[in-house]
């Protein structure tokens, strides 16, 4: 598929190395504008339809952590680029799709493009279909503490995880709450051959549940029973691989 994208970057150099690099090793990317600072790029990302941005970080009058904020939810995949790796933390906070660091490898920039494509293609058979989870729902079981024992939950019954720091919220398809001294991570374990898919470092979700995804920088589910959960950036991939 043929993805639209800019390149926002102070450094002309910088710009013409990576168009070069595209054009020559990136065949599928459609460069449609270069901007130098945030104000240019938010013309360009307004008055165009964009499946990817490449991004610098520190520039003058602004940065791309700012051009991002000032931005909200966007549609499209962002690329950091920057000589810099101690922005690495940041970049994946702002759900950053994939951070190339200067002087850029061809190798990083065809796999950081060919992630892009992937995500984007899901998207893509996603839309205007309803989604239709991979999985048979499976007829399991999974038992959790509690203070004087155990108690026993049918795993088709858990709508979503919520993490609580040491511990886990579980959300049930009868509106009832179950706080369990486990983590998150104890669960995704436990639930990953039973259809449930980690979306978000505070979320596991049965994805039988999910009624409807809209795209974004990570995107959003909408369950089943009207709830809206955060979807990751890092983790969007995991996510739609579930759906055909």
């Amino acid at each position: 598929m043929q993805l639209k994208t800019i390149i926002v970057e102070d450094e002309q150099t910088s710009r013409e190395i990576l168009k070069s690099y595209l054009l020559k090793y990136c065949p599928t990317v459609e460069i449609v504008g270069e901007a130098e600072n945030i104000g240019q790029a938010l013309l360009l990302i307004r008055n165009n339809d964009l499946d990817m941005v490449f991004l610098d970080v520190e520039m003058p009058y602004g940065s791309g952590f700012d051009l991002l904020e000032k931005l909200g939810n966007t549609d499209f995949e962002v690329v950091f680029v920057t000589a810099y790796n101690q922005y690495a933390i940041d970049a994946l906070n702002k759900h950053a799709s994939y951070y190339l660091l200067k002087p850029i490898s061809i190798d990083e920039l065809i796999k950081a493009v060919d992630y892009v494509t992937e995500i984007k293609t899901r998207e893509e058979q996603l839309q205007n279909t309803v989604l239709v989870p991979k999985l048979d729902p499976v007829h399991q079981k999974i038992t959790i503490p509690t203070q004087d024992g155990f108690e026993v939950l049918q795993m088709q019954d858990i709508i979503y995880c919520k993490a609580d720091d040491n511990y886990t919220e579980i959300y049930l398809e009868n509106n009832q709450k179950k706080l369990v001294s486990k983590t998150l991570k104890y669960f995704e374990e436990a639930l990953k051959e039973s259809g449930f898919a980690r979306i978000h470092k505070s979320f596991l979700v049965n994805v039988a549940y999910i009624a409807s995804y809209k795209k974004g920088k990570g995107g959003t589910v909408y369950l089943a029973n009207g709830k809206e959960l955060s979807v990751s950036a890092s983790k969007k991939a995991t996510l739609l691989s579930y759906f055909k």
